[in-house]
């Protein structure tokens, strides 16, 4: 991955690879199973626009394509982001928490919609307590799922 130089705050240069070294994947703590948390934010907005798990795969396919590719549990394969729907995350910036156990992934989201329920972020439920404690869907739907999902 070449990353130029650029300030702290802005996203360095994501340039995809077939570099057949893993010592950067080596740096990284996977859990029992393999696997790693990721959180997509959306590198222009900043807002964690969903969050989902890697696996040493997922990250070799995203880092060679430049696309989000993430590990299905409920599937139990590879996830490459918009392969259904067409909404890709086109990674712009990888980076990696202080203690190597979570990895945020800055996307430049394709058609503004990252949830499956056709809202532009999964975080679409806010906790409210001003009376009785509930959830509140604070976004709303863009595009029917039922149009995005054949």
């Amino acid at each position: 991955m070449a990353l130029t130089s650029q300030a702290a705050d802005q996203p360095a240069a994501f340039s995809p690879t077939d570099s057949a070294s893993d010592a950067w994947l080596d740096e990284l703590v996977f859990d029992d199973n393999g696997l790693i948390p990721g959180i997509a934010q959306d590198v222009t907005t900043h807002k964690v626009i969903m969050f989902a798990f890697l696996n040493r795969e997922s990250l070799r396919e995203t880092l060679r394509t430049g696309n989000a590719t993430y590990w299905s549990r409920s599937r139990g394969r590879l996830w490459r982001k918009g392969e259904e729907s067409g909404h890709v995350q086109k990674v712009r910036e990888l980076r990696l928490d202080c203690d190597g156990d979570v990895v945020l992934l800055r996307v430049e989201q394709v058609g503004g919609i990252a949830c499956h329920t056709g809202r532009e972020r999964c975080f679409y439920r806010r906790l409210d307590t001003d009376g009785a404690t509930r959830w509140v869907e604070t976004d709303p739907v863009l595009k029917d799922p039922e149009s995005i999902y054949k």
